[in-house]
């Protein structure tokens, strides 16, 4: 009896061992191994890409806010000369629809995954290799973005059309390359961080100052930094950085740039205290020779302020940005900049270029008004130059007060 009692003992425990392990393993296979096919849809991404490129051109501009004919040359351009690369299950053109499709409608990965039936991990993998090629961290911004966000011509020797043809504008300001201006991209920071983010806005943002020529291409930017940061600090810094490769003025020549920005040589601010704003002159003409100017050059830095709402109305992703890296949210911001100016360059007909041509006092709404100057910093950078400039707007606004 005894001997059968340990028979049936071991036997339990054998079994017992032998469940418990078979537990254990098809636990770990299930958890582990056996991953059950969750992108199950018959429209692959691929599929859906060669869908909306061959389709409507309305879909086409919804999806990815371009031509498909400019889109597939994005595509060529970004295989050929800045180094992406098609995978074994992936070709280019999705991977640059993905990325696009992402900053389009600001959506997360698990959208985007859905959408083109991708794991998160590919499309997370796969923004990084289209935000590579396009803004080249890692090959000392050697990328797409260095090449389209710069001036067409750095010696800037001719008048731009849009002065020379328009007599509002012309000669008076015939000696302007462009117009600076600073904007706020929405920024996605741990709680911990988001104190310096906050600046002129409740959220936390990126403070990105940039330079436009007057056909709404940007021609420099300076990206990263906090929300708080002055706009006087982040103008400083990219003038006197010698590795950010900013586009001087020559002698003789300017940039537009509103109050918030130092009086120093070669960038022209309007009067102070004086009537400034387009909506500020619908009941009452200019009654002297300042208000004149200021009105004046108010319409003309206009065209910064057009751009940056083609920009933000292009790109959604700039309202609300996911949950990404620091470092991959500034290449994002950078990289609708570029594909900002890529457009412009190769698309004539865009239908947002287009509309806002049309309104030559168009202010996007969610900017704000100027800052108020910083006294301590414009002081000391301004010393020497100010009344050269002076100068310069006293002649233009006694030309243009004479016009009248």
């Amino acid at each position: 009896m005894d001997m059968k009692k340990r028979r049936k003992k071991k036997q339990r425990i054998f079994w017992l061992i032998t469940a418990c392990t078979t537990s254990a393993i098809a636990t770990y296979y299930y958890k582990y191994i056996y991953k059950e096919p969750c992108m199950t849809s018959h429209q692959r991404g691929e599929d859906w890409m060669r869908e909306i490129l061959n389709g409507h051109p309305i879909r086409c501009v919804n999806a990815f806010r371009m031509e498909s004919r400019v889109f597939l040359l994005l595509c060529e351009e970004l295989q050929s000369k800045y180094g992406l690369t098609p995978s074994r299950n992936m070709t280019v053109v999705e991977k640059v629809g993905i990325f696009v499709y992402t900053i389009a409608l600001g959506l997360s990965n698990r959208d985007v995954g859905e959408r083109f039936q991708r794991s998160g991990e590919t499309i997370s993998r796969t923004i990084t290799q289209v935000l590579e090629a396009i803004c080249g961290r890692n090959k000392g911004y050697m990328g797409l973005a260095r090449d389209v966000i710069q001036p067409k011509d750095r010696n800037f020797q001719f008048i731009p059309p849009q002065i020379a043809n328009d007599t509002r504008y012309m000669p008076y300001f015939k000696d302007c390359i462009g117009c600076i201006d600073g904007t706020h991209v929405a920024a996605c920071i741990p709680e911990a961080d988001q104190l310096r983010y906050r600046g002129r806005k409740d959220i936390p943002t990126f403070n990105v100052m940039a330079v436009c020529d007057f056909d709404m291409c940007f021609t420099f930017l300076s990206v990263g930094w906090e929300g708080s940061a002055h706009d006087t600090r982040v103008f400083l810094h990219a003038i006197n950085t010698p590795t950010m490769n900013f586009p001087h003025p020559l002698q003789g020549r300017y940039y537009l740039v509103d109050k918030g920005y130092p009086d120093r040589l070669g960038y022209l601010v309007s009067y102070p205290k004086i009537r400034y704003h387009q909506s500020q002159f619908q009941r009452e003409a200019p009654t002297n020779a300042k208000e004149t100017f200021n009105r004046a050059h108010s319409s003309l830095r206009s065209c910064i302020e057009r751009s940056f709402g083609v920009l933000k109305k292009r790109w959604k992703i700039l309202h609300q940005m996911p949950q990404y890296s620091v470092k991959t949210q500034i290449d994002i911001v950078m990289a609708s900049f570029a594909l900002h100016n890529y457009i412009r360059i190769n698309s004539v007909d865009d239908p947002l270029f287009t509309v806002l041509e049309r309104q030559p006092n168009y202010v996007p709404e969610d900017e704000t008004q100027d800052e108020l100057e910083d006294p301590d910093e414009n002081s000391n950078s301004s010393r020497g130059t100010t009344s050269e400039m002076r100068e310069v707007r006293d002649n233009i606004a006694r030309l243009l007060w004479e016009s009248m």
